[in-house]
Parts: structure tokens; C-alpha cells; sequence
């Protein structure tokens, strides 16, 4: 999203953390050590926060806590600081004596106390440390879904207009074609329905069937300006059109008839349409003829396949669906509840 070109995610801002950490340890250290010994302290100790942080937040707390494993969290935390205590401790002994010390010195009980004191404040801080990423991870998130939602709400502005704009447009053509040729009048209506279905009717999650065969009936009007000769088509419709289904359910059967199994150079193209009301279903079938070569309608695209997986979802189990080959006629049967 362009909001956040200039915005630092959750992995920026805790380097950012943490190079601030380092910077005040250093300058703190600096008071009583030299330059380059304050330095090395200073990455030390930085590197062991992170370690106890982590480690917490990251392996301990969701593998163990956030699973029901509490005794075992409980019993893991102490033996985690010990480790990580200890090998602080050692590393920085052993760092001081090679590079700083004037005579070698050994680990006091007292030091030993304070270093593993010190991991359980920086344990402690873990939680702090986890919930201020928690917080930014949610803030970025909600300024992400703000921002989506204003974007959305642009493109649906934007939609808005150019299709009124198209439909308007399409109005004044169809006035003036009418006055010219009737028939391209008719058609140029068919289209801006089409087009108002689109933009209208297809979003929502129920049309009317009345709005559904209009749809179909202006589709099948369009694809035939491309067919040289007349088809013998027949549709019936035996169903009260006031109910309601998804919208587009009923298209894709229609669009493989006219993409698959017309004959553009024959004049003998059979096309049978049946929309039955039954028993509280909606039974819908369609028969043609196929070309002399005629391409796979179901076996070779999509349509059927995407059909068929949002049946499953409106659905469940709760249809049929059927497309065969006969030889030279091709059927396929639709079958839904009614809503």
C-alpha cells in the first residue's frame, strides 16, 4: 500500500529498538571504561537481551505456555537463565581477561548473582518487549485494513461512474440507431442489459429468475449476430420467476453451447432450454447438437469445474450436476434447491 511506503514494519523498528539499546550502553559504559571496552560490553550485553527476549517470546512461551505446558514452562525458565547467565558470565570474563585485564581474575559469587538477577529483569522485560509487538503488529494492521477500506471505497466510486457513464452513452446510441435500424436498436438494449447485469445483479448473492433468464435470453440473442443462420432454439420455462438463486449459476451452460457446440456454417443447429420448478428445486437442462469435429465442452475448460466447486460451496451435497457427450447431441443437467 502506498500509506506504508515510508513506514517502517515490525522487523525495522526492533532493530531500530535495539540499536538504541546499544547506543545507551555504550555511552553508559563509556564512564567507566575505554572506548572500545564499552563497545564490546555493550554488543555483548545487547546480544544476550535479545537472546533471553527471544527466546522467551519466540520458543518458550508459545511452544510451551501458550500450549498447556505451564509446570513445564515454569521448570524450563530458570534452567533457560541459568544457561543463558552463565554464558554471559563467562564470555565476558574470558573477554576481559584476554583483552583488558592486567592480571587474570575469576568469576565472584556476587558477580554470578548480579548476571543472573540481571537475565531475570531481562526475562521479566520479555513480556513487555512481546506486547509492544503485539501492539504495532495490530496498529499496522488496522492502518492497512483504513487504508484497504478508503482504496475500496475509491474503486467502487470509480466503478460507479464509468459504468453510468457507458450506459448513458449506450442510451443515446440506441435512440439514434433506432430511428435508423430498429434491429441494432434492439440489440444495443440487450447489451446495456447485459451490462446493468453485470454491474448490478451479479454481486448480490440472490437474483430473481426472472432477472436470471432475461440475462440468458439476452446473451443468446448477441451470439447469434455471429452465426450466419437461424437456430432452432427452444426455451421453456415452466417456474415462478419471483423466487430467487445465485446469480450466474445458470450462464455457464449457455456460454459452452454457443463457445462448443455450434456449427457456424450450418443451418441445422438444434438448441433445447428447460427451466422446470419441482418439488422445491429448480431443474435446469440444455440439449444441442454438436459440430461434425465438435470440441470437448467439459473435459477441456474450465466452466464446468468452477461450476461444480461453487455448487459444493452454496451447496454442500445438496445437487446434481451432469454433462455428457451423446455422440452428436451433448446434454447437461442442472439441479438446486430453491430459496
Amino acid at each position: 500500500m502506498l500509506l506504508f511506503k515510508n513506514k517502517p514494519g515490525i522487523v525495522q523498528l526492533q532493530w531500530i529498538v535495539w540499536v538504541f539499546v546499544f547506543l545507551v550502553l555504550t555511552l553508559s559504559l563509556m564512564t567507566m571504561d575505554g572506548f572500545l571496552q564499552a563497545v564490546i560490553y555493550a554488543l555483548l550485553n545487547t546480544c544476550f537481551y535479545a537472546a533471553i527476549i527471544y527466546g522467551n517470546i519466540l520458543w518458550l512461551f508459545p511452544r510451551l505456555y501458550l500450549k498447556g505446558r505451564v509446570t513445564l514452562y515454569i521448570l524450563a525458565v530458570p534452567v533457560f537463565l541459568l544457561i543463558t547467565g552463565t554464558a554471559r558470565a563467562f564470555i565476558t570474563l574470558t573477554i576481559y581477561n584476554l583483552l583488558f585485564a592486567k592480571q587474570p581474575e575469576v568469576m565472584s559469587v556476587k558477580a554470578a548473582i548480579s548476571v543472573f538477577m540481571g537475565s531475570v529483569m531481562i526475562f521479566v522485560l520479555s513480556f513487555v518487549f512481546r506486547i509492544a509487538i503485539a501492539y504495532f503488529a495490530l496498529k499496522r494492521q488496522s492502518d492497512e485494513i483504513i487504508a484497504q477500506k478508503t482504496q475500496a471505497e475509491l474503486n467502487l466510486l470509480k466503478s460507479q461512474v464509468q459504468p453510468h457513464f457507458l450506459f448513458n452513452t449506450l442510451n443515446n446510441i440506441y435512440y439514434e440507431a433506432y430511428l435508423e435500424a430498429p434491429r441494432t436498436a434492439a440489440l444495443i438494449e440487450r447489451l446495456s442489459d447485459m451490462m446493468r447485469y453485470f454491474v448490478d445483479e451479479s454481486p448480490r448473492q440472490q437474483v430473481s429468475l426472472a432477472t436470471e433468464i432475461q440475462f440468458l435470453e439476452n446473451y443468446i440473442a448477441l451470439e447469434q449476430i455471429r452465426i450466419r443462420y437461424d437456430i432452432h432454439l427452444t426455451f421453456t420455462k415452466d417456474c415462478d420467476t419471483t423466487l430467487s438463486l445465485p446469480p450466474m449459476l445458470l450462464m455457464t451452460f449457455v456460454e459452452n453451447i454457443f463457445k462448443h457446440g455450434i456449427d457456424k456454417s450450418s443451418s441445422h443447429n438444434k438448441i433445447t432450454l428447460s427451466l422446470v420448478q419441482q418439488n422445491g428445486r429448480l431443474l435446469f437442462s440444455t440439449t444441442n447438437t454438436l459440430p461434425a469435429s465438435p470440441l470437448k465442452m467439459a473435459s477441456t475448460g474450465f466452466g464446468i469445474q468452477n461450476l461444480r466447486q461453487r455448487l459444493v460451496l452454496l451447496y454442500q451435497n445438496d445437487f446434481e450436476l451432469l454433462a455428457q457427450n451423446n455422440g452428436d447431441i451433448y446434454t447437461a443437467n442442472l439441479n438446486i434447491p430453491l430459496a
